[in-house]
Parts: structure tokens; C-alpha cells; sequence
């Protein structure tokens, strides 16, 4: 398994693969959802705002996270780990939590300070992320399932800390995500 920063020629098969896994997972109509999620990340978020990570098997990308920049109105450097997607042959081999580990190991290296995500708390724990109350850091919209919205410092600092509600990039900026 090999682990890099995906590369703007990987766009199409990348789409393909968070199409395929969650159609999968969750039905089609989900799977052309967050496909297009995808396609609306990689081609319309800047540079600096965006960081997608692959994991390759033998070629085929079989694993890829994607980072996002979120804003707050105090000064912090924080991203947003979504989406995540493993292909369905490869899940339950601990692709992903290499490859969120990887991504976090880069993020670290840019002195990223602050990540979140909204997702499982059994499964994002295990990778270091914990629940954070609204009170601390209010998600871009009214979430749906309040426990699912988890943090991790980075740096060494404190997530008990008022950031006020976070702003994140245009491809998110919808309540369906949420």
C-alpha cells in the first residue's frame, strides 16, 4: 500500500471511486451525491484550501480524504477531513485509518492546528478525533447528529476554546451535506 497526495490527473478516477463506494454503501442516489461533492471539490476549491490524499494498491487508487479549509472569526489554521472513501474490496483492512493518518502526519507538517469532521465517533476515534460541542466550534450548518461533529488539535492546543461557528468551502457550503 502506498499513500501520496493525489495529483489534479487522478481526478476522474477518484470521482469514480467515491461514486462506486458509496452507491455501495449507502445506494446510488447517494453515490452521485457525494460523487458530485467530489467534482465540485476538486474542481472548484483552491489550492490552499484543499488537500486529498490517495492510497494506491498495485496502481488502482483504492482509498482518498480530502481536507478543506475552515474558516472561523477567531484566527486558527483548521481543515475539515471529508469525504472519506475505501473501495469496498479493500475496507475492513485498515486502508483508511492509514490513509487519515497520513494525511494528518502532512497536515501536522504545514502546522495545521485544528481539524474536524462529521462522521462516526466509533470509527474517528480511532484516529485521534473527539466529540466537540456546538458551544466550542458551531458546524457550518444545523447538524443532523450533533455527537458526529469531532475535532483533534494538532499542535497541542486546546479544543475547549471558543472558535464561534466555522465557515467552510463553497463545495459544502449546503445543509445536505450536513
Amino acid at each position: 500500500m502506498k499513500f501520496s497526495k493525489y495529483r489534479e490527473s487522478d481526478r476522474q478516477e477518484i470521482e469514480a471511486l467515491f461514486t462506486r463506494t458509496f452507491s455501495d454503501s449507502e445506494g446510488e442516489s447517494e453515490g452521485k451525491l457525494i460523487g458530485h461533492l467530489v467534482h465540485e471539490l476538486v474542481n472548484g476549491t483552491k489550492t490552499d484550501d484543499m488537500f486529498g490524499f490517495i492510497a494506491t494498491e498495485q496502481g488502482p487508487i483504492v482509498g482518498c480524504i480530502f481536507f478543506t479549509r475552515l474558516s472561523f472569526g477567531s484566527p486558527v489554521n483548521a481543515f475539515m477531513l471529508s469525504p472519506v472513501a475505501v473501495d469496498t474490496e479493500h475496507q475492513g483492512k485498515g486502508v483508511g485509518q492509514k490513509l487519515i493518518n497520513f494525511g494528518i502526519e502532512r497536515l501536522r507538517e504545514l502546522d495545521v492546528e485544528l481539524i474536524f469532521t462529521y462522521g462516526d465517533p466509533n470509527y474517528y476515534s480511532r484516529v485521534g478525533f473527539e466529540y466537540v460541542p456546538q458551544e466550542v466550534a458551531e458546524a457550518p450548518f444545523k447538524l443532523a447528529h450533533p455527537e458526529a461533529w469531532l475535532g483533534q488539535s494538532l499542535d497541542g492546543s486546546s479544543l475547549e476554546r471558543p472558535l464561534g461557528q466555522a465557515c467552510c468551502v463553497e463545495a459544502f457550503n449546503n445543509p445536505q451535506y450536513w
